[in-house]
């Protein structure tokens, strides 16, 4: 019998840790050729990419390279660009690699895969509003986080010291009252501060005026109200400006404009609305849902194809009561735990199990300042609502879970032990 090739498209939360664990458990066994591709050669954990996008953390310092990373854990490593899949010769297209200077590094190529795994995870979706691609910053890569850091930067430097000005010197505008635009805003403020602290601008946090910008009636509409209105109390009480049931109908290089006819002008804006597939997801030949999510039985697997997977936010999975698994990192995690089992019982041909989405609750990192959340009770099945320090040791746990599940427990430790020093040893912003 000849070692099944299992192909994973896309490094990100679920991805990484498919691979990782496959790596481990087949592919150093040489019962399975695992195989990761991703257009990037990094990974990092990408509900952390507001603070990358504020410098509060050095991407350097945190990402994982995935062509040493697979050597260490099983797998083979391949950067690339899906461009199709021939289902018929079971094959993945991936599009020719160029250099900054647009020579030609690999042309096209095709990988075989006996087993293939969609982990592409999601994009903001701009929902074709006038502007906004061409005038607004996203955070839905590193590279994108990074150069709004350094976009950031420039603009501090411009305004210079900022003092003798009555009005707030630097505007940023965030669209999408999401967790990502809500944590991006409370990290501008203390980004703020830390940048005044090291010298490097002379504009405080009454100096700064951040716009949050929300088309639903409440802040973080997919989670509990709770939640949601505990936030926006915290927000206000730091200075933020939030703009509720607020639609903008197009964005130039100096602002939005809204619905109700109204102008909201900003030095920085960042579109960080809406969620969907990236649009190679709609011309794979597979069924497809809303915003361009694979649609998948609870096994996992594509309705048209049983050997084709999709996983995370790329991922439509039914939940049942017409209900679906939401985009959220835990829920990626949860997939890739499932498909790992159910990956190993199709190469022995045994049935797979459904999978399950459990939500453990919802935490909100508002910086330094504080976080707000809750906790699902395994006693109750109900949710404890927490915030404040407990709630930020919670937080910084997720993003713990997620290393010990790519490095494993002892490398997870050393790199607390590391991320401790740099605190002493670094600047707590990355000014460069």
């Amino acid at each position: 019998m000849e070692t099944p090739r299992i192909v994973v498209v896309g490094g990100g939360a679920g991805g990484l840790e498919l691979a990782s664990r496959l790596g481990k458990r087949l592919g150093r066994r040489d019962k399975a050729q695992i195989t990761l591709v991703d257009r990037d050669s990094t990974h990092i954990w990408k509900p952390l990419l507001h603070e990358v996008a504020t410098g509060v953390l050095d991407q350097s310092l945190d990402e994982t390279a995935y062509q040493g990373h697979g050597a260490q854990h099983g797998y083979d490593y391949q950067l690339g660009t899906l461009t199709g899949i021939d289902r018929t010769a079971r094959e993945v297209e991936l599009a020719s690699l160029h250099d900054d200077d647009g020579n030609e590094l690999l042309s096209e190529r095709r990988l075989g895969y006996d087993y293939l795994v969609l982990a592409l995870g999601s994009i903001s979706n701009d929902f074709g509003t006038p502007g906004v691609a061409d005038h607004c910053y996203f955070l839905d890569s590193a590279s994108q986080a990074e150069a709004f850091r350094r976009a950031m930067l420039n603009t501090f430097l411009r305004y210079g010291d900022g003092e003798g000005s009555e009005r707030p010197c630097l505007s940023i505008a965030i669209v999408g009252g999401g967790a990502t635009g809500v944590e991006l805003s409370a990290e501008l403020l203390g980004a703020t501060e830390m940048l005044k602290s090291y010298g490097y601008s002379g504009i405080g946090r009454d100096q700064l005026q951040v716009h949050l910008i929300e088309a639903a009636p409440r802040l973080l509409p997919a989670l509990p109200a709770r939640i949601g209105h505990a936030v926006h109390r915290q927000l206000e009480k730091m200075g933020i400006q939030i703009h509720l049931e607020t639609k903008i109908t197009q964005a130039d290089a100096h602002g939005f404009n809204t619905a109700d006819e109204q102008r909201i002008d900003a030095d920085l804006t960042v579109w960080a609305a809406g969620v969907r597939g990236a649009d190679v997801l709609a011309n794979l030949g597979l069924s497809t849902a809303a915003n361009n999510r694979i649609d998948v039985h609870q096994t996992l697997q594509s309705v048209d194809d049983e050997r084709i997977f999709a996983i995370g936010d790329c991922a439509a999975c039914p939940q049942g009561n017409d209900r679906m698994v939401p985009p959220r990192a835990q829920a990626a995690h949860q997939m890739a735990d499932t498909l790992y089992g159910n990956l190993r019982a199709a190469i022995a041909d045994k049935p797979l199990k459904l999978f399950h989405y459990r939500d453990l609750g919802s935490l909100i990192s508002l910086s330094h300042f504080d976080a707000v959340g809750n906790l699902m009770t395994s006693a109750t099945k109900g949710h404890l609502f927490i915030e404040g320090r407990l709630a930020k040791l919670f937080y910084v746990s997720l993003y713990r879970m997620h290393q010990r599940a790519i490095h494993g427990t002892f490398n997870t430790l050393l790199k607390v032990v590391v991320d401790r020093l740099n605190r002493v040893l670094r600047p707590n912003l990355k000014l460069h």
